[in-house]
């Protein structure tokens, strides 16, 4: 065979002049995001960031999440910005709750090729969200890997860094019994559950993504790929006045599963679940696959996307400070001597 019958990159799948021009487009986006402490461009090979120097005892906390099967949703509704609002939203969250405000982000995106429409529309949905969670998207990486995933399919992860003061971490040592629960509103699955979620909407119900949702306006890809909601709006005013003991981001696992990995041993808590009304999105889920109850809040938020914990005499001062902001809030239970979480 000669050099001109021979096998290329390209041939075997990976197609180096899209990735090219895919990377212009992603520089723009990029270095939109960028703040005062940027300090490398955009394709360097590492990403450089300077810490504030307005800490004193600046700690930096990490975390890496991705958005499980939610990803099934953005392939069939050919919408992929929302997914990557959903990365940076959760990714934010999952920090907040030790007290820490996003600093910077990563991304990591591999396909079974590179598209030069659906990778840009992604990172532009990261993009936004860092921009809105005041995050700088430092870098990331987008690899062809042709034969491993589907030429129409990607899997994404994300990588957050931030920044709290070391007298201001919330670990939740602080909490005892006696302390308030506060709920925030979730807006609606956020990244987790979407397995059984598409389980019973697509195969027990037999609805398509583009039906109408049941008692909503929207359809079926509309509800399922509603943006995973970021609390850092919220909660920031709250985060260095020592008015909370505790954070719980409410994910994979539900309240059960989440609420105690910020308990220290013999703390555990009660729930009334009458005390905010369950979104039409979960009873949805619940009736149409004849879910148990216990399985649904082992499974979904099911409404509560964050928890706060909260000393009784500051209860009123962080419930006034959250009405500032319009968000669903619901005092939902109290921390008890104990173990785990009754729901009640």
């Amino acid at each position: 065979m000669s050099e001109e019958n021979g096998v290329d990159y390209r041939s075997s799948g990976v197609d180096l002049d899209a990735a090219e021009r895919v990377k212009e487009q992603l520089g723009k986006l990029v270095t939109s995001t960028q703040d005062e402490h940027t300090l490398s461009p955009f394709g360097l090979f590492g990403g450089l960031y300077s810490v504030p120097e307005t800490f004193e005892k600046p700690v930096l906390v990490a975390s890496a999440d991705g958005v499980g099967t939610k990803l099934q949703i953005a392939f069939m509704t050919n919408r992929h910005d929302s997914i990557g609002k959903d990365l940076v939203n959760h990714c934010v969250n999952d920090i907040l709750v030790q007290g820490a405000t996003p600093l910077f982000f990563l991304d990591y995106l591999a396909s079974g090729g590179m598209d030069e429409e659906i990778v840009p529309e992604v990172i532009s949905g990261i993009a936004e969200a860092c921009r809105e969670n005041r995050c700088t998207l430092l870098g990331g990486e987008t690899a062809q890997m042709p034969g491993f995933y589907s030429l129409d399919e990607y899997d994404l992860a994300g990588f957050i860094v931030g920044i709290v003061e070391k007298d201001h971490i919330i670990d939740g040592s602080k909490i005892e019994a006696g302390d308030v629960l506060i709920g925030l509103e979730s807006s609606g699955l956020h990244t987790n559950g979407y397995t059984l979620a598409r389980k019973i909407v697509f195969e027990t119900m037999g609805l398509t993504i583009e039906d109408e949702f049941p008692d909503d306006t929207r359809s079926v890809g509309g509800v399922l790929s509603e943006i995973h909601r970021s609390y850092l709006r919220e909660l920031t005013p709250l985060l260095s006045g020592n008015l909370l003991h505790g954070l719980a981001h409410i994910t994979g696992g539900g309240i059960e599963g989440n609420l105690p990995r910020i308990f220290k041993e013999s703390i555990g808590a009660k729930i009334d679940l009458n005390s905010w009304e369950t979104p039409n999105v979960f009873q949805v889920l619940q009736e149409g696959g004849c879910v148990a109850k216990n399985e649904m809040y082992r499974v979904f938020n099911m409404g509560i996307g964050m928890i706060l914990v909260t000393s009784r005499d500051n209860a009123d001062t962080v419930l006034g400070e959250l009405e500032k902001t319009q968000i669903g809030n619901w005092v939902i239970g109290e921390v008890e001597t104990g173990e785990g979480v009754r729901l009640v």
